[in-house]
């Protein structure tokens, strides 16, 4: 499946599409190049689920966790791991294959762990900066 967003006005339909298209998948592995709009769609899709907390970026925490009407939201990005030791130390196995909702930026830092019921969502950029969004497997 393919969403596209042309726009940053299109993100919140953006999310409730791929809301729609997921069902009930909760673990998800984001790739796409710097600046691709990971963090920002992701954020949408947070506030779809219902958080009133703030989404923002894990670069130097790792992990941030959320609070949803959907549940808790566990948002990773692995950008500056430098190792996988700092994926075990943060007993990753318990977000991973937990119930909770799962993001993952940056997955290609810690592709060897990363179980295979992870959902690929993979952002690019066009030549006319519209986002693509595709969803494996869906």
């Amino acid at each position: 499946m393919i969403i596209k967003i042309n726009n940053l006005s299109d993100i919140e339909s953006a999310a409730k599409e791929f809301l729609a298209a997921v069902g009930d998948k909760r673990h998800f592995a984001f790739y796409g190049p710097m600046g691709a709009g990971k963090t920002t769609f992701i954020k949408a899709v947070c506030e779809q689920l219902g958080t009133t907390d703030t989404v923002s970026s894990p670069s130097f925490a790792i992990i941030n966790e959320y609070n949803s009407a959907a549940g808790r939201i566990f948002h990773f990005d692995f950008y500056r791991i430098k190792n996988l030791e700092e994926a075990f130390n943060l007993g990753y196995e318990d977000y991973f294959f937990g119930s909770d909702y799962c993001f993952v930026e940056w997955p290609e830092k810690v592709e060897e762990l990363m179980p295979e019921h992870f959902t690929i969502v993979k952002i690019t950029v066009d030549d006319a900066d519209q986002r693509i969004i595709e969803l494996a497997g869906i």
